[in-house]
């Protein structure tokens, strides 16, 4: 994490599910010894899924303010920069949501708060509802995007970016971990995949579409050799270009692959429309957007 400081990565994110809370009283033992200025770094955090019981999940008023609560005390902080709504609830109404997130703002135990995993209908009833009634409206969305998962992040949010400034945080730019020129067709050992919990990962690496996309990655190598990179920072450097994307998430288990993926920089500037109009030549799965 020291690393990534100094190296410029200044947003931290977490969820009270990770890790059943141990993720953020990690995360808050690191920047308590530390020590550094408050205002240098950006922590976010999500909340829906805090404990076994009924009243631990969801988004009611309830939750989302005793959760946060739960949340800050792990991260031993007095606020959080954004609060996440960590999917959408049917089982709360969204004036309700809207409101707690107000309130937990007005209290200053979040800066903003945002949406992940939701869809674009769901955000633009939250910001009209925010607007109906001199509410906070979510700034951002996190949503999955990278070289496999695309019609999302570019035929729903753009929409919303340019009509009520909704950005977007995006997540698994290598797509857990698969995306990457060491695998030739194999998992890797960093992969989620090799973990137990993470079988659905596995399965869905191993079915056709996972060997497909496999084959994908192959065929992105002679680009990246010719930008001198590796498929990894193309894939991460790819996700940057969008403008709708605010900042990209990495996904990184040491420090080697803190230091490829922050490469993805300097790869960004020679990421001209002819070459994203190769890559996506050959991913053929661009989606189709409305003019």
């Amino acid at each position: 994490m020291t690393v990534a400081y100094e190296h410029g990565v200044n947003l931290f994110d977490t969820a009270e599910v990770y890790a059943a809370g141990k993720a953020e009283r990690t995360l808050g033992n690191i920047l308590k010894s530390k020590g550094w200025r408050r205002s240098s770094y950006i922590i976010t955090t999500k909340i829906f899924w805090g404990g076994q019981a009924e009243t631990e999940k969801g988004l009611s008023r309830k939750h989302i303010i005793e959760g946060l609560w739960g949340s800050l005390e792990r991260l031993q902080l007095g606020y959080v920069d954004i609060v996440f709504a960590n999917r959408s609830d049917p089982n709360s109404p969204m004036e309700e949501i809207v409101r707690a997130m107000t309130f937990v703002i007005n209290q200053g135990l979040a800066l903003y708060w945002g949406t992940s995993r939701w869809g674009a209908a769901e955000i633009m009833e939250a910001y009209s509802v925010a607007r109906q009634f001199n509410l906070i409206p979510p700034a951002c969305e996190q949503a999955e995007y990278h070289l496999f998962q695309r019609d999302k992040m570019e035929t729903q949010l753009p929409e919303l970016y340019h009509k009520i400034g909704v950005g977007s945080v995006t997540r698994s730019p290598l797509a857990c971990g698969v995306i990457t020129s060491k695998n030739e067709g194999r998992i890797p050992e960093t992969c989620r995949g090799t973990i137990k919990s993470y079988q659905w990962l596995k399965d869905k690496v191993q079915s056709e579409d996972g060997k497909k996309q496999q084959v994908k990655v192959m065929d992105l190598l002679p680009i990246a050799h010719q930008l001198g990179c590796t498929v990894a920072q193309l894939s991460i450097a790819w996700c940057l270009r969008s403008e709708a994307v605010s900042s990209v998430l990495l996904e990184v288990s040491n420090t080697e692959q803190l230091m490829e993926n922050l490469g993805a920089l300097q790869v960004l500037a020679q990421l001209t429309p002819q070459k994203v109009l190769e890559i996506d030549w050959l991913l053929g799965n661009k989606p189709h957007t409305k003019k």
